[in-house]
């Protein structure tokens, strides 16, 4: 082929499609009232969700206070389970106490319940808490009195009035305790 007829091929060939109208691939704006009718749809999903939304927490809500009430009604089940054997074994002491004579064996009967009742209260997480000889700990005791002591320390519990109780390591009831002044000073002996 010579080098005009290449040339008359080359313009020849079929020209590239011509692009299609510019309006086909554009997507035509919706009028207002087509718009105004998509945003009520919207508006009525969203109030229908929140709705929804708001009696799931209200139905939240109202089954926590259920569970709440359930759990404080029956979370002593365990313990009072526990306390029942003791119960039953107070009764049988008092009927024996009735018929007993010797004292010492009351004494000691007793003495086994209260070790089963501190034992069982112990497992459900009831520490007692008896200071004697320690150092007063405002946190832990309460002082009712203070008392000079040639033997205890000053600021040291040297008597335990009433025992205290703390659960799980919270404190129920601090320990009534005596406090030492320490020995008692000269002026204060002679007075």
């Amino acid at each position: 082929m010579s080098e005009a007829s290449q040339t008359e091929a080359n313009n020849t060939t079929p020209a590239a499609p011509a692009a299609e109208p510019a309006a086909a691939s554009v997507t035509a704006i919706p009028g207002p009232d087509e718009q105004l009718a998509t945003a009520k749809k919207e508006a009525a999903a969203n109030h229908d969700r929140y709705m929804r939304a708001v009696a799931d927490l209200e139905n939240y809500r109202k089954r926590m206070v259920r569970e709440k009430d359930e759990l404080r009604q029956f979370a002593t089940a365990n313990v009072v389970e526990d306390i029942i054997p003791i119960l039953d074994n107070l009764s049988l002491g008092l009927a024996a106490a009735r018929q007993q004579t010797d004292v010492k064996a009351i004494v000691d009967g007793i003495g086994h319940v209260l070790e089963q009742f501190k034992g069982t209260l112990g497992r459900h997480g009831l520490k007692e808490i008896n200071p004697q000889g320690q150092p007063f700990d405002h946190h832990q005791h309460d002082c009712i009195s203070h008392q000079p002591s040639p033997d205890v320390p000053e600021e040291t519990v040297s008597q335990v009035v009433r025992l205290g109780y703390s659960l799980n390591g919270r404190l129920l009831r601090p320990a009534s305790v005596v406090v030492s002044s320490g020995p008692a000073k000269a002026a204060e002996a002679k007075g």
